[in-house]
């Protein structure tokens, strides 16, 4: 489609505020809240959700809502910044957690706020800048041919201002609740956050979380992937454990030291998961995303070869407002600041070529994540498999010279999560302009919103890390950081050599059988890599969203689907700060104060009511929808 054939809702001689000091502070308000959010998330659950479309919601409910202004693009702007947050937040926690782990280890220092920030600033900036010279090779001449989902998705959402200020209840519901629910779990402790069902004929058990971020994650990924992410935890629970723990009873099984049987009487089968279906389930992840990679190549190579001669062919100006970027001068002054600021940093080990070679790949995986997301969407973006592959590359290298000790470990998570976050962060900036495109906001004015959401997220997340970090555990049940355990695992295993390669390749040829099947790898990985209970509850979204779809007619469905995934993404971001929240209260040594366990507890039958509840609100908000226009009629 030739770009004078699209017309955006705002045309290109109109001129509308944009950059304003109120869609700034809002964006960064938003950026800093969906980041955090988002990175609990991800350190619980393994999985993130885009912010744009509630970032776009309340921002249209508070600019509309509350201030009474009306400017379609400062509403784009918000959620423009706000959504940086997100996407920076799910780059970063793939990799750098593992630096704290490390540190509880006694292998390192805890790295401190400012190397954080630096790594993740170079990485979220290269992401926004690498994405200038592909926008109009992606975005204006493929319109048409590249969807870009929840690009086009949020733009229909804001496009949709007028029923804002009810979206926006929706999100700010489901966040007051899930913030309430939270509290009373983990923080009173009135309520036992996980109920389980012993097996003893398998000798396992079954469990399933009452939190309702893992509701609200399994509503909005659909009932297909949380089925899948089911059926990867029942392989795990109700498959292997009983093989180990039947036919392994009198073996001693690296890397266990004692009997399967004596683990299994001393800690029952969460043990047996933690020290065998953990690497069953990292091998099956591993090779879920080099899969994903590898089927991927084909695109890959098409899309770089097809951008290069986008920007070739896109490389004069011209001087309609909805065609101006940023200063090709100032994109390249920033890649050079942030190739001299790899090279300076002494936690990415590189010479002067190394830290260009390391922005050539990050060029290179920004180029296929924004084109991926363009086809698939932010969801199904093989980030992990980039990730790894960079990750087996950079310690593979080190090692060979000469640096294979913690340094060399420390310098190769360094380098993957620069590469993480480029792909990510470009991903969430080829959404964003597709939706500013759609609407006809200033490409230029949209970059620099990245680039502020970018810089202050940066900052946020190291803050976030290093809070969640001291107040628990990365790798412990609150915090299970399965992304960055696995990519520990990699690194450790090509430096040192000491991992169980036999439970490794399990889980792989796992991995295999099920791509052989035709079924989707990664999300059954991850399932059997996490341990039951968050699967099953994954599950429960999946299965009120299948309800939700049976239930609505036709002509509601995408009313009820959209009040579901708002209220959904309000559940969790609610929860995601309330874990903030307790993480605070726990520094300062506060959270003993406020437990109530030991004075009254409802024990399982309060957490089975309070899952019925949180379903039952979950269902309600969905159909309310269906509910008023029938009233109408």
């Amino acid at each position: 489609m030739k770009q004078d054939e699209f017309k955006p809702y705002v045309p290109a001689n109109k001129i509308t505020p944009e950059i304003t000091f109120t869609s700034v502070i809002f964006g960064i308000i938003l950026a800093v809240v969906f980041g955090a959010a988002n990175a609990y998330l991800g350190l619980r659950v393994s999985m993130t959700v885009s912010a744009s479309i509630p970032a776009a919601v309340i921002s249209m409910g508070l600019i509309r809502g509350l201030l009474r202004r009306d400017s379609i693009l400062e509403n784009n702007m918000v959620q423009t910044i706000g959504s940086a947050g997100e996407s920076l937040a799910a780059g970063a926690i793939f990799t750098m957690p593992v630096l704290y782990m490390w540190a509880d280890e006694g292998k390192m220092s805890a790295p401190d706020l400012v190397t954080i920030a630096l790594i993740a600033l170079c990485g979220g900036v290269l992401g926004v800048l690498f994405m200038v010279p592909l926008r109009n090779a992606l975005i204006v001449k493929e319109h048409g041919k590249l969807p870009y989902p929840e690009g086009t998705a949020c733009a229909e959402v804001l496009l949709a201002g007028e029923e804002g200020g009810s979206s926006a209840k929706s999100v700010f519901s489901g966040l007051g609740l899930a913030a309430v629910f939270k509290f009373v779990v983990d923080g009173l402790k009135v309520i036992p956050g996980v109920i389980t069902a012993p097996v003893k004929a398998m000798k396992t058990a079954v469990a399933a979380e009452v939190y309702p971020a893992l509701i609200g994650v399994g509503y909005i990924c659909g009932p297909k992937i949380a089925s899948y992410m089911f059926a990867g935890g029942l392989l795990g629970w109700l498959v292997f454990i009983p093989l180990i723990v039947t036919f392994g009873a009198d073996i001693i099984l690296y890397p266990g030291t004692e009997t399967i049987a004596e683990m299994y009487k001393a800690g029952g089968p969460d043990l047996i998961w933690s020290k065998y279906i953990r690497y069953i389930g990292a091998g099956a992840v591993a090779a879920g995303g080099i899969i994903s990679l590898i089927k991927s190549l084909p695109l890959i190579v098409k899309t770089f070869i097809d951008a290069i001669k986008g920007i070739k062919a896109g490389s004069k100006k011209s001087t309609l407002r909805t065609d101006q970027d940023l200063d090709i001068r100032i994109i390249g002054i920033g890649i050079l600041l942030c190739i001299v600021a790899i090279w300076l940093l002494p936690q990415i080990p590189v010479s002067f070529l190394g830290a260009v070679i390391i922005v050539l790949f990050g060029f290179f995986f920004a180029t296929v994540s924004s084109r991926m997301v363009g086809i698939v969407g932010s969801s199904n973006n093989p980030v992990s498999g980039m990730a790894i592959a960079t990750l087996l590359v950079a310690t593979l290298c080190l090692k060979a010279t000469g640096d294979n000790g913690n340094h060399g470990m420390m310098g190769a998570i360094a380098i993957g999560s620069v590469i993480c976050i480029v792909a990510a962060m470009a991903g969430d900036t080829s959404q964003d302009l597709k939706t500013g495109f759609i609407l006809g906001a200033t490409p230029k004015k949209q970059q620099i919103g990245e680039l502020i959401g970018a810089v202050i997220s940066a900052f946020a997340i190291g803050l976030v890390l290093m809070l969640l970090g001291n107040a628990w555990d990365f790798g412990s049940k609150q915090l299970p950081a399965s992304q960055a355990s696995i990519m520990k695992l990699i690194v450790e295993g090509v430096m040192d050599g000491n991992l169980p390669w036999v439970l490794i390749f399990i889980g792989a040829f796992t991995a295999i059988v099920i791509e052989v099947l035709g079924i989707s790898v990664l999300p059954v990985a991850i399932g059997l890599y996490l341990p039951l209970e968050l699967s099953s509850t994954i599950m429960i979204g999946g299965a009120i969203k299948w309800f939700v779809d049976k239930k609505s007619k036709d002509a509601n469905k995408k009313k009820d689907a959209s009040n579901g995934i708002l209220f959904c993404s309000g559940m969790i971001a609610g929860e995601g700060l309330i874990g903030i929240l307790l993480a605070i209260l726990t520094i300062a040594e506060l959270d003993k104060k406020i437990d109530l366990s030991g004075k009254l507890n409802t024990g399982i039958i309060g957490g089975i009511v309070l899952m019925v509840v949180m379903i039952g609100c979950v269902l309600f908000s969905a159909l309310k929808g269906s509910k008023v226009k029938n009233e109408k009629k």
